[in-house]
C-alpha cells in the first residue's frame, strides 16, 4: 500500500512508518517537527518565517490583539503548494483533528482536497480533540488535564489552546472530519474511553514503539537512585509537574544521601532521550489513564515510570498494580510514598524495569502495531 501519514508530535507516526516499511509498504510522513522536539519527516512544513525571534514576537502580539495565529497562515500557504501533489495514496492518516496546524476553516479546505485525491482517510484520536475535551468538561473522568482548571479558573489563560477545541469553528471541523473519514482510531485509553459507542470508532490500537532502536540496559543500582524529571514548560500545569516537584522536594529532604535528582526543561527529542540514560526512575505525567509516548519509550529502556496506569488500563492488559509502571495520581503525598517505597525497596526497581521492557515488546512492538493498523485500514476500505 501507499500510505501518507499526516502530522507528528510524539514519534507515533515515525515508529508506525518504520513498522509499515518493514512490511513492504510505501510510506510518506508530512509534519511540522513540532517545535523544539524537532521530529523528522519526509515532507517538512516547519515554519521558516515565524520561527525567527523577531517574527515570532510579531506573531505573539498579533495573536494577542486580533486572536489570529499568523503561524497557521504560514502552514496554510506552504500546504497549498504541497497538497496538490499528494495524490493516489491508498491510505491517508491524520494524527489528530488539527493535523495540518492551520485554522479550522483552512483545515477543512485542505483535508477536503486530500479526501478527493486519495482513496481512504483515517483519523487518530491522539492529543486533545472535541470528543475527549467535551468528555472531560462534562467531568465524566475522575481526573483529566482539565482538573487544575476546574480547581482554579484563573488558570484559564493556560488552557486557551485546549479549550479552543470546543469552540464553534473547531466543533465544525470535528463534525466535518467525522462525517468524511473512513474511521477513527484511539492511540491510548485517554481517548478510547470517550469514543466508546461512537459509530465512527474503530477501536484502540496501542502506540507503536520501535524496540529495535531502543536499547534495554538492566538497571544497576550501585550507589544513588537517579530520578529524572523532564519538564515541557508549555504543558507544565496540564502534566501535573507541580505534584512531582513537591514530592521531589520532600524526597530530597529525607533521602538526599540516597538519591540524585535530574531536572531538565524543553529538551529536543534527541537530547531528551540521551538525558534519561542514567536514570532509574522517570517522572512523566499525572493526569492520564494510560502511557503516552515518552513514558513507553522510557519503559522500553527499562526505566520505572510514574505515569498513567489506571485500573481500566490494568484490566485491559491483565496486569497487576505497580507491575510495569507506577500510577501517578494528582496527589503529592501519594507520589512521595510511591517514590519512598521504591527507594527503600530497590529490588522492586529492577523487577519493574524488566517487566516494563517485556510489556512494551509484547503490547507495543512496532511491527505488530503496524499490522494492526493495516488490518483496520483494509477492513474499512
Amino acid at each position: 500500500m501507499r500510505i501518507l501519514l499526516v502530522g507528528e508530535y510524539s514519534r507515533l507516526h515515525n515508529s508506525l512508518k518504520e513498522g509499515l516499511q518493514k512490511h513492504g509498504h510505501e510510506v510518506v510522513l508530512l509534519g511540522t517537527g513540532d517545535g523544539f522536539k524537532n521530529f523528522p519527516s519526509d515532507i517538512s512544513i516547519k515554519p521558516t518565517i515565524f520561527s525567527k525571534p523577531f517574527f515570532r514576537s510579531v506573531a505573539k502580539a498579533f495573536d494577542k490583539l486580533f486572536n489570529i495565529q499568523l503561524i497557521e497562515l504560514e502552514y496554510y500557504f506552504k500546504l497549498k503548494k504541497i497538497i496538490p501533489n499528494l495524490t493516489g495514496f491508498d491510505v491517508v492518516q491524520l494524527i489528530n483533528e488539527q493535523s495540518l496546524k492551520t485554522s479550522p476553516k483552512h483545515e477543512i479546505q485542505l483535508v477536503s482536497q486530500l479526501l478527493k485525491q486519495n482513496k481512504k482517510v483515517f483519523l487518530l484520536s491522539c492529543g486533545i480533540d472535541y470528543i475527549s475535551l467535551k468528555y472531560a468538561l462534562d467531568k465524566k473522568l475522575e481526573y483529566s488535564v482539565l482538573s487544575p482548571y476546574f480547581e482554579d479558573e484563573s488558570l484559564k489563560k493556560h488552557y486557551r489552546f485546549i479549550l479552543k477545541y470546543v469552540t464553534a469553528p473547531y466543533k465544525k471541523l470535528h463534525e466535518f472530519l467525522f462525517n468524511n473519514v473512513n474511521g477513527v482510531i484511539a492511540s491510548d485509553f485517554d481517548y478510547h474511553i470517550p469514543l466508546q459507542g461512537n459509530s465512527k470508532y474503530l477501536g484502540l490500537i496501542p502506540n507503536p514503539i520501535n524496540t529495535d532502536k531502543i536499547e534495554y540496559k538492566p538497571l544497576d543500582i550501585k550507589d544513588k537512585i537517579v530520578i529524572f524529571h523532564g519538564i515541557n514548560s508549555m504543558n507544565y500545569i496540564k502534566k501535573g509537574n507541580q505534584f512531582f516537584e513537591e514530592a521531589l522536594n520532600h524526597i530530597k529532604e529525607k533521602y538526599n544521601d540516597k538519591v540524585e535528582i535530574i531536572v531538565t526543561k524543553n529538551l529536543p527529542y534527541n537530547k531528551y532521550t540521551k538525558a534519561i540514560a542514567r536514570c532509574h526512575i522517570l517522572l512523566d505525567q499525572v493526569y492520564a489513564y494510560d502511557q503516552g509516548y515518552n513514558a513507553l519509550e522510557a519503559m522500553a529502556k527499562g526505566k520505572v515510570v510514574f505515569t498513567g496506569a489506571e485500573q481500566e488500563w490494568l484490566d485491559y492488559y491483565n496486569l497487576k498494580e505497580k507491575s510495569v509502571a507506577i500510577n501517578a495520581l494528582p496527589n503529592t503525598n501519594d507520589i512521595f510514598s510511591k517514590l519512598e517505597w521504591l527507594i527503600n525497596n530497590p529490588e522492586k526497581i529492577t523487577e519493574i524495569s524488566k517487566n516494563a521492557r517485556a510489556f512494551v515488546e509484547k503490547e507495543h512492538h512496532y511491527l505488530n502495531i503496524a499490522n494492526m493498523y493495516v488490518k483496520q485500514w483494509e477492513g474499512n476500505m
